[in-house]
């Protein structure tokens, strides 16, 4: 009987050599062509590469990692003996300014309160002192605000803008306050635009129940004023469809034909 072998037959290796043969195979296979095989051989070169980086700048390192550590623990001391203790303190300053202050808006012989608020009284000082003394404090901050008012209230309008925008407000209702008691000292000045732009930025800084009505109708007054009538209706028409419930909203009927 004749045998032929078919074209690209080959005859079966022995078990063992098939498997080690696969084995030989599959290694050339990964260590050659596998992209795997790539990344490993790229991570093995920058981890040698790195090692090389860290012995010749250990010393640079652990200098950096020492001054890190040391930034670290000197901002937890400043606070927790310097800081802290110094709002406590700048609180406690101010507990008579605050005081003198809340009796002159009550109208209590305003304006010497108003100038023992600002400048203290019974040895404690006043909210000038106290913004100079513990700036950087939250105590601090809110003495620039109430020292603008303050002299905002006794006519100095220059002042008043100076410790206004000093204030740095994370509350948004005494943020627009502040503003609008910029726009306020501005209008005294009677430097109008100025004051319109503080009125509008207070607007634009919060919207609640309180202080929106209140600088949309200084703000539309204003633009009247500077003979803006498209931009006055538009605030005068805003009052009478969103707060028409608040004291704002009274006679601004009037002002609206005015605007027309």
């Amino acid at each position: 009987m004749a045998t032929y072998n078919k074209r690209g037959y080959k005859a079966p290796k022995p078990k063992e050599d098939k498997i080690e043969d696969e084995l030989v195979d599959n290694v050339i296979i990964d260590e050659k062509d596998s992209t795997t095989a790539g990344v490993f051989n790229s991570l093995d070169e920058t981890a040698s590469r790195t090692e090389d980086f860290v012995a010749r700048n250990q010393k640079w390192i652990l200098g950096f990692v020492a001054v890190v550590a040391v930034a670290a623990i000197g901002y937890t001391l400043y606070t927790k003996f310097i800081a802290e203790p110094n709002e406590v303190e700048a609180a406690q300053e101010m507990y008579l300014a605050q005081k003198n202050f809340q009796l002159a808006t009550d109208g209590t012989a305003s304006d010497s309160l108003y100038n023992l608020s600002l400048n203290g009284a019974d040895g404690k000082f006043g909210f000038l002192q106290i913004a100079k003394e513990y700036a950087g404090t939250d105590a601090g901050n809110l003495a620039n605000y109430y020292a603008g008012m303050a002299y905002l209230n006794t006519n100095k309008f220059d002042e008043a803008i100076t410790y206004l925008e000093k204030f740095k407000a994370n509350d948004e209702i005494l943020k627009a306050l502040a503003l609008g008691g910029i726009g306020d000292a501005y209008a005294q000045k009677n430097q109008m635009k100025e004051a319109l732009d503080y009125y509008k930025k207070a607007l634009s800084s919060s919207e609640n129940d309180f202080t929106t009505p209140r600088f949309t109708l200084k703000a539309g007054k204003t633009a009247l004023g500077l003979g803006n009538k498209e931009e006055a209706l538009k605030l005068f028409t805003e009052i009478k469809e969103k707060y028409e419930s608040s004291p704002e909203a009274q006679g601004i009927e009037a002002l609206i034909g005015l605007a027309q």
